[in-house]
């Protein structure tokens, strides 16, 4: 029978786990574990029910939309289609990857306007931007150039009820006069209106650590992408907890990064088959992770 006295004791204590463990409050309050959809864009564009019917039965409860075009919508579905069946199997698109179309190069709104319409019928809280083409990212003017961009893309998103994020993969910390692309987008972004989803694979394959940026940009990463280095090719994926890195410290200062959301992605070397390996770093996160 628990008690008033009892009841008052073990607030107590779990308040003192919490004040002593900034861990342990992340543990507490568990995030839900989502799935970027890129790592079943072999499966989806065959069969978009099926193929999100299974993600839910992994375990899964939050995903990434990508591949949205103003010709093809999402796999051949408007973003309400997509919504329904999402809803029926208990799936919520938090956050998704918008190429934008030339918006980023010549400002072109068309694609972004039609992207922050889809996201708003999916009920999407972050619009992301997933990459850059290579001829626009060549030197320090073409990072300011971007950074611009994402400035007035944030904007827009806001004034609709979204935040806008950018997604990160390695040829953002190749320096330019002593200086990387990263190092641009984060300090001339604005801070209350742009948003990072830090991909931890792509961080650490660029030789970069992402304690050192969660310490120096705290609370800017508001999402993650979660995906393991292969042991024996570091230039492939594995399932989570079955490769190099260490995610134990990285989950234990989620609360310094500001992480809110984050998503197994896993781009290639499955072990069985796409759907086999995303309940592996399901499983492993969800028993070793939160």
């Amino acid at each position: 029978m628990i008690t008033r006295r009892n009841f008052i004791i073990n607030t107590s204590l779990a308040a003192t786990a919490v004040l002593a463990s900034p861990s342990f409050a992340f543990s507490m309050n568990k995030k839900e574990i989502g799935l970027q959809l890129y790592t079943l864009r072999e499966e989806l564009p065959k069969d978009v029910k099926a193929t999100l019917e299974k993600v839910a039965k992994t375990g899964f409860t939050t995903v990434e939309t990508y591949g949205f075009s103003i010709k093809d919508q999402f796999w051949g579905l408007t973003p309400k289609e997509l919504k329904k069946i999402l809803d029926d199997n208990g799936l919520k698109a938090v956050s998704g990857h918008y190429n934008l179309g030339s918006f980023l190069y010549d400002g072109n709104t068309e694609e972004l306007i039609a992207s922050i319409e889809a996201a708003k019928t999916l009920k999407t809280e972050f619009l992301t931007i997933p990459w850059v083409d290579e001829p626009f990212r060549r030197n320090i003017v073409d990072y300011k150039k971007i950074a611009v961009r994402v400035n007035e893309a944030a904007i827009m998103c806001k004034k609709e009820g979204l935040k806008l994020a950018y997604h990160n993969h390695d040829f953002e910390f190749q320096k330019h006069d002593g200086i990387t692309g990263f190092e641009i987008l984060l300090n001339e972004t604005d801070k209350n209106l742009v948003y990072f989803e830090l991909d931890l694979y792509w961080v650490i394959h660029s030789g970069n650590d992402p304690l050192k940026l969660f310490k120096e940009n705290p609370g800017r990463f508001k999402m993650w992408h979660v995906k393991d280095k292969d042991k024996n090719n570091n230039d492939l994926n594995t399932e989570v907890g079955n490769g190099t890195i260490d995610f134990k410290p990285l989950f234990a200062a989620a609360k310094q990064s500001g992480m809110i959301h984050f998503f197994v992605e896993q781009e290639n070397n499955f072990a069985v088959n796409s759907f086999d390996s995303i309940k592996k770093s399901c499983d492993f996160i969800s028993q070793k992770m939160l």
